[in-house]
């Protein structure tokens, strides 16, 4: 009979499986995710600086998203909501080559749905996103 294995009255074999060494290497990974998980939320203060650049000229046929302070998405001139963004922009780029997107945010809206959009563009196969910005005021 090999060992780790008992006949029982019945005569049918029963398994035993040591899951200490298990537990141990569980309990081990739970403890490092758990120190490990605060750390990936922290977040660095980075004072970003402002850039002058060249402006882009959008009145080519580009595609322009804008999300207003009311949290309402624009393609173009046409408003359109979170949920339905990325099957509109599929059927936009369906029969188009460049698949650009320039996108417009106001500066109150929170971050977190500007990702959420942001996310939703991407899904529709969108391979450039440009955001478009205000060129800095000049202090005299």
């Amino acid at each position: 009979m090999r060992p780790g294995r008992k006949r029982n009255s019945g005569s049918k074999l029963l398994a035993e499986i040591n899951v200490t060494p298990l537990v141990d290497v569980v309990l081990v990974l739970l403890i490092i995710f758990m120190v490990t998980a605060p750390m990936l939320q922290m977040g660095i203060d980075v004072n970003l600086p402002l850039v002058k650049s060249k402006s882009i000229d959008v009145t080519e046929e580009k595609l322009v998203l804008t999300i207003n302070g009311a949290k309402e998405i624009f393609i173009n001139k046409n408003k359109i909501p979170v949920t339905g963004l990325s099957a509109k922009l599929e059927n936009i780029f369906a029969n188009r080559i460049d698949r650009e997107v320039f996108m417009r945010a106001d500066k109150n809206v929170p971050y977190g749905f500007v990702v959420e959009v942001m996310s939703e563009v991407r899904k529709a196969g969108v391979d450039r996103l440009g955001m478009i910005t205000e060129a800095p005021e000049e202090s005299r």
